[in-house]
């Protein structure tokens, strides 16, 4: 295929293409979720720009700053992909293109800061949506409660399987 003849906005989605972006949003949920069970979400970085990405996330959207960042805690999908959101995230997202690898990828988050992954609580964001997001999040301790969840999780987790190793060693 010639890059020359390809037009990406009238391009049809390959359904094996399509497969491979959502294993690796879903492998990288799955890292995210493995990295809030075992380091206090404050204490996280997930980028070397975490600090500018904070600020400058806090600045291009002040609504986070809001009522308790209920926006951040709760993420309002309609919001986001209105015309108005689409436009300033479009903006957000562009002063990382250099900067950022990947910036541009899907990656999977939470809407509600309180609650683990599920099917109910994903919607499909960039990378660089992700991480002013869950960076935010992190740094006003709105993670808190999922680091919690996240660890209990692990441990019943660990004691299901204990529980059948002692079963599969006494039969």
């Amino acid at each position: 295929m010639s890059t020359q003849s390809f037009d990406p906005n009238n391009a049809q989605n390959l359904i094996e293409i399509e497969k491979q972006f959502a294993v690796k949003a879903v492998e990288h949920a799955q890292t995210y979720w493995n990295l809030i069970e075992k380091v206090p979400p404050r204490a996280l970085k997930l980028t070397k720009l975490d600090d500018e990405i904070y600020e400058h996330t806090m600045s291009a959207f002040p609504e986070f700053d809001e009522e308790d960042h209920a926006q951040l805690v709760k993420l309002n999908e309609d919001w986001l992909k209105s015309e108005i959101g689409k436009k300033k995230w479009r903006e957000f997202c562009q002063v990382y293109e250099k900067k950022v690898k990947d910036y541009n990828f899907g990656s999977l988050i939470r809407t509600d800061a309180r609650q683990e992954y599920g099917e109910r609580n994903t919607i499909f964001v960039t990378r660089i949506q992700f991480y002013a997001i869950e960076i935010a999040r992190n740094r006003l301790g709105l993670n808190d409660g999922a680091h919690e969840i996240a660890k209990a999780d692990a441990e019943k987790e660990r004691l299901k399987k204990e529980k059948a190793a002692k079963k599969n060693g006494t039969s």
